[in-house]
């Protein structure tokens, strides 16, 4: 990913905060607390889900805004979830093990072997796997039964570019054995991964000399290495891990949106429209570009791994903070909020009339996009530009005029 600088505007974290929340909720609600911790693990997943909150949909940005906007939202909803954010970014990132011993102190649970798994899956990035990206992020997300995703951030100054690394304790057997869950960014350049499984016999073979040498010969000999000129032997490809690169350019494009899908989404929402708005969503107010706000959000919760190849698709339903692909609609964002509230409420009292609205909305934008078709996304991107300002647009420069 683009390596960006700069702060979250209050306006917008504050949302963000919100919604996020509200969505994990109804994700936990549907599908448990497991299926949120493996979507997070999932970078196609966690790309789509920070758009969809109005960040930038293509930077770095969108993993310490999306880990901080949880770790607020969730802190006051930890008993009654039973989920825990740690760690953030720089310094936050070094209290972790302490938040871990903490919450375990708290839940029940050994938060000293969670502050060791946080360690050594922190080394396990910074040393054994040595890509040219420094760490700088470290998030740990931990159930009330143990169970934890970790989501951790490099930076490569040189190419000003950020890689993510995902981690998830569900079927990991090793720490050193291929562990990641996927790792977000192709192969550049000379990569020393002691952490694959084919490098069982280098690792063994390191201890080994280390043991017969001791660390000053060692160098010595690693000097005399470095000084000949000999070529290389090219190593095997990297094992296939799923991975997500996302492009420099700033604009939203047709390349980067299936635009099957997105019709899909946009049809659905005026099909169900006349449907859902009071009947079913029953929350008074909510217009039409809301529902098509919805349905993207619809399917951030609903949706099968496979739907979040395209994340900036999902930028189109709030928008960005640097008005890429529009302005933020603080309208619309305001009124999905309000209805992600109204369902969830009521879905946590057996009500579940709203969020079967919503899951209704993700199905039927899957069997229209079989066959719809719509206008261009410059079309689509012209009409929130046009309409910015009726919707509260805003942005890192100022309210839309």
């Amino acid at each position: 990913m683009p390596l960006h600088g700069g702060r979250v505007p209050h306006w917008l974290g504050e949302r963000m905060t919100k919604l996020g929340v509200l969505m994990t909720e109804a994700i936990v609600l549907h599908y448990g607390r497991d299926e949120f911790l493996r979507r997070l693990s999932h970078p196609f997943w966690f790309q789509s889900f920070g758009a969809v909150m109005g960040m930038d949909w293509h930077s770095s940005g969108i993993t310490t805004s999306v880990l901080g906007a949880l770790k607020r939202g969730l802190k006051p909803r930890a008993r009654e979830l039973g989920l825990h954010v740690c760690g953030g970014r720089g310094s936050h990132s070094r209290k972790t093990p302490d938040e871990l011993i903490d919450i375990g102190l708290r839940v029940g649970i050994d938060g000293v072997a969670l502050a060791n798994v946080s360690r050594l899956v922190a080394k396990v990035d910074s040393a054994a796997v040595q890509d040219g990206f420094d760490l700088y992020l470290h998030g740990f997300i931990v159930a009330d039964d143990g169970r934890w995703v970790v989501v951790q951030q490099g930076m490569n100054d040189a190419t000003r570019q950020a890689r993510r690394y995902h981690w998830l304790s569900e079927g990991l057997e090793s720490f050193v054995n291929s562990p990641h869950a996927a790792i977000e960014g192709r192969a550049q350049g000379e990569i020393v991964n002691l952490a694959d499984r084919r490098a069982e016999t280098s690792r063994g073979g390191q201890l080994d000399i280390l043991a017969k040498l001791g660390p000053d010969r060692i160098i010595r000999e690693a000097a005399a290495l470095a000084r000949r000129t000999e070529p290389q032997a090219q190593p095997d490809d990297q094992l296939l891990l799923p991975h997500l690169v996302m492009p420099d350019h700033h604009d939203v494009r047709e390349t980067d949106v299936n635009m099957k899908r997105l019709h899909g989404n946009l049809a659905a929402a005026a099909d169900r429209a006349p449907v859902d708005y009071q009947d079913l969503l029953m929350v008074p107010g909510v217009g039409a570009r809301t529902v098509r706000a919805l349905a993207l959000v619809a399917e951030v919760v609903h949706g099968a791994p496979c739907r979040f190849s395209d994340p900036g698709r999902f930028s189109i339903a709030h928008g960005g903070k640097d008005r890429h692909p529009f302005p933020v609609p603080l309208k619309v964002y305001d009124e999905t909020i309000k209805v992600m509230k109204s369902a969830v409420s009521k879905g946590r009292l057996g009500r579940d009339e709203e969020l079967a609205a919503l899951q209704r909305l993700d199905v039927q934008a899957r069997q229209l996009e079989r066959y719809v078709t719509g206008p261009d996304l410059k079309e689509i991107v012209a009409g929130e530009f046009r309409d910015s300002a009726a919707f509260g647009g805003r942005s890192v420069f100022g309210w839309e005029e």
